[in-house]
């Protein structure tokens, strides 16, 4: 049994879903989101971020982190916010010495639906039945994380099928 903490970066909210994967199957954990008020020093917001991290892995003990690769859409500002907060989810994983993986968008959404351009209601409703929930998770960070931590569940079962250690491709 492995247990996979997901993680939607941001820096207003930070999804995260944890899981049990075993043998082809996940078990649902537990999710929700960190939040950091808005008109708050980034510094400020950063840092409670970092030490709601470190206590999301001291709590859990994942045995790796699967976080969202750094994306840029259209609006270059919320992309730097965002890596402001990767970055310290980063350094929180490296601190506690969890091997983290980063997945792209398109990934999780072909390992979660099958299709790369699944829409936000589709992955939501994948989630919801892979982990046999009751309904979606939400806040929808929450539910991203969850697909981000299957999606992890699934990409090193097969890793491990191929032979490979779980500390080759995609670790940061």
């Amino acid at each position: 049994m492995a247990v996979i903490l997901g993680i939607d970066p941001g820096v207003a909210t930070v999804g995260f879903g944890v899981i049990e994967a075993r043998g082809g199957s996940n078990k649902f954990v537990t999710c929700g989101a960190i939040t950091t008020p808005a008109h708050t020093a980034l510094s400020t917001r950063l840092a409670q971020i970092y030490h709601d991290m470190l206590e999301l892995i001291d709590t859990f003990k994942p045995d790796a982190i699967s976080i969202e690769e750094l994306f840029f859409n259209t609006n270059i500002t919320t992309g730097i916010a965002v890596a402001h907060g990767r970055g310290v989810i980063l350094l929180a994983g490296n601190a506690r010495m969890v091997p983290m993986y980063e997945y792209t968008p398109l990934q999780v959404k072909q390992a979660i639906t099958g299709y790369g351009r699944a829409d936000k209601r589709q992955m939501m409703e994948m989630v919801r039945r892979l982990l046999n929930l009751k309904s979606a998770a939400r806040p929808d960070d929450a539910s991203d994380a969850l697909a981000l931590a299957i999606c992890h569940a699934r990409f090193s079962g097969s890793l491990l099928t191929a032979g490979e250690s779980r500390s080759e491709g995609a670790l940061i």
